[in-house]
């Protein structure tokens, strides 16, 4: 129930020495800011550092075929051989768990020899021969035209997506590529679309410099046959690719004739297991900021309740008038309590708001700058402001409960004694 007087008694009290509170207050004010920061800004490098995942389906695995490390079947050690594209049909038999198994062969690479040419000018570029579904795969804004379809593979057309970094090697500035051909190692391919690296797992720049075409053309026209050099798995949503691994590489090994146990013919980077990791990493982060953030904050709780038991000892004849009025225990000890939770949470909100202000601004920098590696976005949910709100009642309950029970135990008459 509202009691004016009460209130009245509260802020009088606060305000009876208002250096001391405000010292006091700042302990948890401090306490509850460093809580909110710390998580602001673990939650700014988790959302940095996934970023870099993009749009990749995470779920998703990648192999690729290396020297073996031991003689099988009759077959030496160190030992080369690829892929074929019996493999991937067989992977889309056996694991009807997998979404998508994308093959691919790759020519020439960023910063090689010069493998492409266009009138006069001529680039070093990474040329993949690729299925449709890879753009589903991993990240790529198409600028114009469009990404290799179904309708090429099946035609063989000689067609090809050019990066960003290929239009700005082989075309003048303003120069639209839709339409026009380069040649790739004497063959000609037309282009048909062009595009920009959104995010990527590996060199950005070596992306950009890349021209997808259409897998069968590109086996066609760089005599692959029936060779697959690189996979791209993806599992469907209900499963994860990582508990699929040791099968999948397990069929490939018996497929190609590897020793079940050489675990260096068949290399693999598995972005489901790196992804898991790199959230189990934040998600720890996050419990130790909750642990930084809760020890700051016990010391202003600490603060507090020291500076309740001085007030409490400095109205300790208030308090034995009071009782001998015939205020009962619990009067005496719910206004202590009061005082200190009013005390806190007052402080504590301040702490939130001016945290929230912080946040505010280093997104504004962060905006007026533009991106910064490994950092985006710091910010919290609404669900760690209600567990901060729930702090501040609690500590501000066990803050105070201590000189309040010290108020409450005194007797009337020798708290009337008391100079």
């Amino acid at each position: 129930m509202f009691s004016r007087d009460r209130w009245e008694e509260i802020l009088e009290a606060l305000n009876a020495n208002k250096f001391r509170t405000f010292l006091t207050a700042f302990g948890v004010f401090w306490g509850i800011t460093i809580l909110v920061l710390l998580l602001a800004l673990t939650n700014g490098l988790r959302n940095g550092v996934t970023a870099d995942f993009g749009n990749f389906a995470t779920n998703s695995m990648f192999i690729w075929t290396q020297q073996t490390s031991k003689p099988y079947k009759g077959l030496p050690k160190g030992r080369r051989f690829n892929f074929k594209l019996e493999d991937v049909a067989t992977l889309k038999n056996d694991f009807p768990q997998l979404k998508y198994v994308s093959p691919r062969n790759q020519l020439g690479g960023y910063s090689g020899a010069n493998n492409v040419v266009r009138g006069t000018k001529t680039g070093a570029f990474q040329v993949n021969g690729d299925y449709p579904e890879f753009i589903k795969q991993q990240p790529m804004d198409i600028i114009q035209g469009r990404f290799v379809s179904y309708s090429d593979i099946k035609s063989n057309r000689k067609v090809c997506v050019i990066g960003t970094g290929v239009v700005k090697g082989l075309y003048d500035k303003g120069e639209r590529p839709l339409g026009t051909y380069i040649k790739i190692n004497g063959v000609n391919f037309m282009v048909v679309g062009t595009f920009k690296v959104s995010n990527s797992q590996g060199d950005k720049e070596e992306d950009a410099n890349t021209i997808f075409v259409p897998f069968t053309s590109f086996g066609q026209a760089f005599n692959f046959a029936d060779n697959v050099g690189w996979m791209a798995l993806t599992a469907y949503d209900g499963t994860n690719i990582t508990t699929l691994k040791p099968q999948i590489l397990e069929t490939l090994k018996s497929r190609r004739t590897v020793h079940p146990e050489d675990d260096r013919a068949i290399g693999n980077f598995d972005l489901s297991e790196a992804f898991g990791r790199v959230n189990g990493l934040f998600s720890i982060l996050g419990l130790v900021g909750y642990f930084v953030g809760a020890l700051v904050l016990m010391s202003g709780i600490i603060g507090i309740s020291n500076i309740m038991l001085i007030v409490v000892k400095e109205r300790t004849k208030e308090i034995g008038v009071r009782r001998a009025l015939g205020a009962s225990p619990w009067m005496i000890k719910s206004q202590i309590l009061q005082e200190s939770l009013i005390l806190t949470i007052l402080s504590g909100m301040v702490g939130i708001s001016f945290a929230a202000a912080v946040i505010w601004g280093l997104n504004y920098v962060l905006d007026m700058s533009g991106p910064v590696e490994n950092f985006a976005n710091p910010s919290v949910s609404m669900s760690v402001v209600f567990t901060a709100l729930f702090i501040l009642v609690v500590s501000g309950l066990l803050a105070g409960l201590i000189p309040a029970n010290s108020a409450t135990k005194m007797k009337p008459v020798d708290a009337l004694r008391i100079e």
